[in-house]
């Protein structure tokens, strides 16, 4: 599976394209509330791939998760009002928009996909596609 960002994990301090240094846009992003970068860890088992996503005080009717042309796109998208945001003399953190991206290369099958959300974790359980996955083979060198 291959995780696609917005800039490449790891150009924190280098530019990422023409728009300049990937640290001036997160801060942006961050105090613009538009985008926040969420954490994943995948786990890999005989019959499937598990996706963890670190995203704390969500609202999982606010989160979409859609496979579309053998993507996996994970969005959130929070309703807050001005009343909402207004009763903070202080806020440090919130649970800003999202959006994360991963390939699935055909090795996924698509119809069979679960999520849930629970303790700040959005698991998405992706069942291993027999076909695609074929496991490895030791090759003996002469």
């Amino acid at each position: 599976m291959y995780n696609k960002n917005r800039c490449h994990i790891g150009e924190m301090n280098r530019g990422c394209g023409p728009r300049g240094n990937r640290f001036a846009q997160h801060k942006k992003h961050l105090f613009e509330g538009m985008f926040r970068r969420v954490p994943a860890n995948i786990e890999e088992t005989d019959e499937s791939f598990i996706l963890h996503l670190f995203a704390p005080a969500l609202n999982k009717d606010n989160l979409k998760v859609i496979t579309k042309d053998d993507v996996l796109t994970i969005s959130y998208a929070p309703k807050e009002d001005a009343e909402t945001s207004a009763k903070f003399s202080r806020r440090e953190y919130g649970n800003g928009a999202f959006e994360r991206a991963f390939a699935l290369n055909g090795k996924v099958l698509s119809e069979n996909i679960s999520a849930s959300y629970a303790d700040g974790i959005l698991k998405i359980t992706l069942p291993k596609n027999p076909e695609t996955n074929i496991p490895a083979k030791d090759i003996a060198v002469n």
